[in-house]
């Protein structure tokens, strides 16, 4: 069955490129999905989703007649006018985006200067990247006499966990363009959506992804700094931010103080914005304090540990929850990863259980035993560490868990428990920037 808009290549099938692929053939277009990974295409076309995210396989399976996969980009060229460029752009060691597969991309392309105007086709970068790479990128293809190739700035703004509703219910679409017939396609494109359209030039697009996310990752480690401060005065955090938040210039989200931010996007466009503004000239001394502080947020849980057990050698410590977030199985910056290999460098036997992510952490931690559920994992730990805020965690059974436990400390990594329900059952909850609660039984 043929889509009744205007049909898109998609390339690229990791988490944006999939989302966005769906979501846009939910929409009614026939979208053409690319991926140089031959085994991943293979188990897309057989109907296997090879990411975790919540509703993905049921749009997919949906509308499976309007998506096609495929390794080669001709197939794209040949069925659509627009392709959105959904490859990875992971930090290198210098800070900087890495913008090889993008210009792989770019080099795939044949020239296609002498198309007719009904045949032209437009690049639409939905990968993120530093601002001034349309520019850049513009002029390797006038290099290479790929003129007739427009150019679109589109940055995503989805969230894991919640990429398809966030598709399908955007606070915002923001198109970069030169005004021409490429940025008015996008633009219809999402038309059917009925949200707010922030269009103009390329630059300012490239900066608007940058900049959200930087500026949500300085309110996560303001909110943690808060909570330091509110551990050396008696305060609780979940009351001052609960009093910020409602203040319409603070607004509530991104005021959840905890272990750390992770995860794919704040980590790498921090940095990479903290490196652009370096490689211009400029300091952006805010970012250094941001990064500075959610590292050592990750590290506090360990004296933490330390205050309670005295000592962590020999000590059984259970993690509840590997990936950065819940409801994805995405390992990328997760805090787990530093508290395993602190735990361990300190003593301790680690324990942990993910309900989604443990396939993918068995790649990347070493030396721990993953358990087989929630209470095999706390089973006689001197300590639980909650680490990921899944709700199977928040809705465990407090008596029955204290029952397994050789010890009694619980530390709330994420604020997500009931800690009443922790004390009451003569377990000692700690959370971050909330004090100790002992038992009161």
């Amino acid at each position: 069955m043929s889509g009744d808009r205007l049909p898109i290549g998609v390339i690229g099938t990791g988490y944006v490129g999939l989302v966005t692929a769906a979501g846009f053939a939910h929409l009614g277009s026939d979208v053409y999905c690319i991926d140089i990974d031959a085994d991943k295409i293979a188990r897309l076309e057989a109907g296997e989703i090879p990411i975790y995210e919540p509703g993905l396989a049921e749009m997919v399976a949906a509308n499976r007649e309007r998506l096609h996969f495929s390794t080669d980009i001709a197939d794209a060229l040949e069925h659509a006018r627009l392709l959105f460029v959904a490859v990875g752009t992971p930090p290198t060691y210098s800070g900087d985006a890495d913008l090889s597969a993008v210009y792989a991309v770019v080099e795939a392309i044949p020239a296609l200067a002498t198309r007719s105007e009904q045949q032209r086709h437009a690049l639409v970068m939905k990968s993120t990247v530093p601002a001034g790479t349309g520019a850049s990128i513009k002029r390797v293809l006038a290099g290479e006499g790929k003129q007739g190739l427009s150019y679109v700035s589109c940055p995503e703004f989805l969230k894991e966990g919640s990429a398809v509703k966030d598709f399908l219910n955007p606070d915002r679409v923001v198109v970069g363009d030169d005004g021409d017939w490429a940025g008015d396609a996008v633009v219809d494109l999402y038309a059917p959506l009925q949200a707010t359209v922030v269009r103009t030039d390329i630059a300012s697009a490239e900066m608007v992804k940058l900049a959200s996310n930087a500026f949500l990752a300085t309110k996560i480690s303001f909110i943690n700094e808060i909570a330091n401060v509110c551990e050396e005065t008696g305060a609780d955090v979940i009351e001052v931010a609960r009093g910020m938040g409602l203040d319409d210039r603070i607004g509530q989200k991104f005021l959840q103080a905890g272990i750390g931010f992770g995860g794919s996007c704040f980590p790498k466009d921090v940095n990479a914005l903290k490196q652009l503004a370096g490689n211009s000239g400029y300091h952006f001394q805010l970012l250094n304090a941001v990064i500075e502080v959610n590292e050592l947020q990750k590290r506090r849980v360990i004296s933490k540990l330390l205050k309670h057990l005295g000592s962590l050698v020999g000590k059984n410590i259970a993690l509840l929850g590997l990936a950065f977030k819940p409801n994805t199985d995405d390992m990328r910056e997760a805090s787990s990863l530093v508290l395993s290999a602190r735990l361990q460098a300190d003593g301790a036997k680690v324990r942990v259980y993910d309900p989604i992510a443990e396939e993918e952490a068995r790649h990347l931690i070493r030396g721990v035993y993953f358990a087989t559920g929630a209470l095999d994992a706390i089973q006689d730990a001197d300590a639980v560490v909650l680490v990921t805020e899944w709700e199977e965690f928040i809705t465990l059974d407090w008596d029955d868990v204290a029952s397994r436990m050789a010890g009694t400390v619980v530390l709330d990594g994420r604020n997500a428990l009931d800690r009443e329900a922790v004390a009451a059952a003569g377990l000692t909850y700690e959370g971050i920037g909330r004090g100790t609660l002992t038992s009161l039984t």
